[in-house]
């Protein structure tokens, strides 16, 4: 079930953040998977916005999440994790088609993100989702800015790439 995040939920999203990211180490990204996972503080600001969306199991706890802010005039997915025992379920699609649900009813024109290129879970996996990889010339000034931020904090060490899917 999905639904839309609530406080109490906070916590556990940090955990899903952290076994998430352990599977970086898989692919020699040591640095990502030792990245921060963020704080509830931070995570507060979307679910209170009403941006934190939650696939939960069937004891109601948190096991994937999805959060997003409007950028450029789209839904951009600011970070969507799974928790590895919970991979491979359709949990990350079904959150992505939430958000997008959520954007066409505000007239929100697709969905971005940024991501690696190479990571088999992060652009090949979005590219089966219909999204594409949008070309430096046609990146907006909001998904602009967020590049230039993640390039600040080393993420271009390895290849990146911002991607769209119209809606």
């Amino acid at each position: 079930m999905i639904r839309l995040a609530r406080p109490d939920d906070l916590p556990a999203l940090v955990d899903v953040e952290r076994e998430a990211g352990s599977l970086f180490r898989d692919v020699d990204m040591a640095a990502i998977a030792d990245d921060d996972p963020g704080s509830v503080a931070a995570l507060a600001e979307y679910q209170s916005a009403g941006r934190a969306w939650v696939s939960v199991d069937a004891a109601d706890r948190p096991v994937a999440y999805l959060i997003a802010e409007v950028v450029d005039g789209c839904a951009h997915i600011e970070q969507v994790s799974v928790r590895p025992s919970h991979a491979r379920r359709g949990l990350g699609s079904a959150l992505i088609e939430t958000l997008a649900g959520w954007a066409s009813s505000r007239g929100l024109r697709a969905l971005t993100l940024t991501t690696f290129e190479t990571v088999p879970w992060n652009a090949p996996y979005y590219e089966r989702l219909r999204f594409r990889v949008v070309p430096d010339a046609e990146i907006g000034d909001g998904l602009r800015s967020i590049r230039r931020a993640e390039a600040a904090r080393g993420l271009d060490a390895w290849p990146r790439v911002a991607m769209i899917r119209p809606l």
